[in-house]
């Protein structure tokens, strides 16, 4: 694994713009828009390094189509997080697991002059007529689609100082409005839920009081509600606002809290059922709708918070890892007897799970579910598959090549689509052997290769991207 941990956990030597990369195999001439990838663009500043996958600066890729030929560009978001690192050689902003103030004095001092990072490296997304980097933290950073130029700063509130938000805003096309979570920590702390006008205009759905609230990375919809899980992956504010430890470490699993599902109204604002379930964690909520009186939630779920623990950088340089596995569940909420059944829907590993979100959100008609995974044959490791779940059929489709490290896959609805699975998925891969990287483009219905589009230069393994097809 030492290849995959100096190549996908190091750092980019050049940021680059190729206006036509090689491809081998074709590029549908339909895919016409842009693909935008967010993640880290290095581990190590001067002679330090971040300790954790979600740690790192914030550095964007963008692939752009144009009748079957691809052009490329990574740029690193110039954030005060970055601009200090570079000026001074040293991590000088706290992020995810790594605490730059590592000493007593550093601690204290830090305490009365926190340095939170501006580092959005997490998702990319596009509302409030703004192209924004999205992070976990207050601030989200704007950008140049074609240029990818840092711009400024987006922020869903400016009343209050916001202290975590997710970094997975729910769109509704319908509406032309975007849904938000926020948490402000306090001695009572509050889940805030947002709605985002598209002339940027915000207003307060409603809010939540809660003593000790959980990490939230993302959290569902449907046209009537809003939902949260509240994971028991909980923590004492003061610790945050004091900057005790790193700030994941602050966290800690209460598996005895169980998890409750809040359920707001999504007109008044009022929290209609507070139901309760076996403890279980997730980053990924993935789709909800109503059927029959219930609310269905599909979550990529995880029995415990171990994952998060997974992801530091010294347990990834371990060839023998094993991740712990997420799956597919069903999570069925009836509110009228306040009660929650689900059901695992496949014994696939699952992470970063998408589905053709533009036309099948909210829908109890989709069938299909895309994600990164692990091989059942190699899994020791990190993730190194592609799944394609069909819920339906209890069926699934992989791809898989040895040494060839894939990233979240997005799917891409043809133009004149026939079927759900009618189009492409993208995805980034990592080629060991070859020390670089291609775009990869799946075919949606068989999930064989069409082709690929190769960069002479590794991209380290990132999270979240979006396909853009007016760009």
């Amino acid at each position: 694994m030492s290849d995959l941990y100096n190549l996908g956990f190091g750092k980019t030597e050049n940021e680059l713009y190729l206006q036509d990369i090689a491809v081998e195999g074709k590029i549908p001439d339909w895919l016409t828009g842009s693909f935008i990838r967010n993640g880290p663009g290095t581990f190590f500043i001067g002679q330090q390094q971040y300790r954790h996958w979600f740690d790192g600066l914030a550095m964007l890729h963008k692939f752009a189509f144009s009748e079957g030929s691809v052009s490329y560009a990574n740029k690193f978001l110039r954030t005060k997080a970055y601009n200090e690192a570079m000026d001074t050689g040293k991590i000088s902003y706290s992020e995810f697991a790594t605490d730059p103030c590592r000493s007593m004095f550093g601690k204290v001092t830090a305490a009365f002059n926190q340095k939170i990072t501006d580092s959005a490296k997490v998702n990319v997304g596009q509302f409030a007529q703004k192209y924004l980097a999205l992070g976990e933290t207050a601030m989200q950073v704007e950008f140049d689609p074609h240029t990818l130029d840092t711009l400024g700063y987006y922020q869903y509130e400016t009343k209050y100082k916001q202290h975590v938000t997710t970094v997975h805003p729910i769109l509704d096309s319908r509406h032309d409005e975007v849904y938000q979570h926020v948490i402000r920590f306090g001695r009572i702390s509050h889940y805030c839920l947002k709605r985002i006008k598209s002339n940027g205009k915000s207003e307060v759905v409603g809010e939540i009081p809660v003593t000790y609230p959980a990490y939230l990375h993302s959290f569902g919809m449907t046209p009537r509600y809003l939902i949260i899980a509240e994971f028991p992956f909980k923590v004492y504010p003061l610790k945050l606002l004091f900057q005790v430890k790193p700030f994941i470490e602050n966290y800690k699993w209460k598996p005895k809290d169980g998890t409750r599902f809040y359920v707001m109204d999504r007109q008044t604002g009022n929290v209609v059922g507070r139901l309760e379930t076996d403890p279980f964690f997730a980053f990924h909520h993935i789709n909800a709708f109503e059927k029959n009186n219930e609310i269905i939630m599909d979550i990529d779920a995880y029995d415990n918070a171990d994952i998060i623990s997974s992801f530091y950088l010294n347990r990834l340089k371990d060839s023998d890892l094993e991740l712990p596995f997420g799956t597919l569940r069903r999570y069925r909420l009836n509110l009228r007897n306040q009660s929650v059944k689900w059901e695992q829907l496949s014994d696939e590993c699952l992470e970063m799970p998408r589905y053709d979100n533009r036309h099948y959100h909210m829908d109890s008609s989709y069938n299909f579910v895309y994600g990164l995974s692990v091989n059942k044959s190699h899994i020791r490791g990190f993730y190194n598959q592609l799944v394609k779940i069909d819920i339906t059929r209890q069926h699934t489709k992989t791809w898989y090549t040895a040494n060839h490290y894939p990233s979240e896959p997005v799917f891409v609805p043809a133009p004149d689509a026939k079927s759900e699975d009618d189009g492409v998925v993208l995805t980034i891969v990592l080629d060991t052997e070859n020390e670089s990287s291609y775009l990869l483009v799946l075919d949606g219905q068989t999930f064989t290769e069409m082709g690929r589009a190769v960069v002479k230069q590794p991209i380290l393994i990132g999270y979240h991207g979006q396909y853009f097809p007016e760009l």
